[in-house]
């Protein structure tokens, strides 16, 4: 199920860097938008792409560090050349599709400097205007 859900994200994001769009979709499932904005993050390197999935707030605080490398280095304190991001899909509950907000758990499973590197983030997302939007970066959970 985890590869199945991996593989639709990385198709959604395929069919989204070919409409030359600078902007991710609407997507109405919120591990998608929080799988989408690390991707334009660290792999298509596009802080303006990922920032346009955010809450104003933490969009200001995103555009502020510049760069991808910044922004990986001091807010997420993760650096990768290269990364597969999986949603965790275990204990999602049919209503958490009906709430205004949901806390999404990720795992990244990446290259850097040519070693294997594993971590795990949670982010909260919320609904602004009927779209999922990254709200904040939540404490690690281990």
């Amino acid at each position: 199920m985890k590869r199945l859900v991996a593989i639709f994200a990385a198709f959604s994001i395929f069919l989204t860097g070919c409409s030359g769009e600078d902007e991710i979709t609407e997507l109405a499932n919120p591990e998608l938008v929080a799988v989408a904005f690390f991707d334009a993050l660290y792999n298509q390197k596009d802080v303006q792409k990922a920032a346009s999935v955010c809450t104003p707030k933490l969009a200001r605080i995103l555009l502020h560090y510049k760069s991808p490398t910044a922004v990986s280095r001091h807010l997420f304190n993760m650096q990768y050349d290269k990364v597969e991001i999986s949603p965790d899909d275990t204990g999602v509950k049919v209503r958490e599709q009906f709430k205004d907000d949901a806390d999404i758990v990720l795992y990244f499973d990446g290259y850097f400097q040519n070693e294997r590197v594993k971590d795990v983030k949670r982010i909260s997302l919320k609904q602004l205007d009927g779209r999922w939007v990254i709200d904040k970066i939540l404490k690690d959970p281990f």
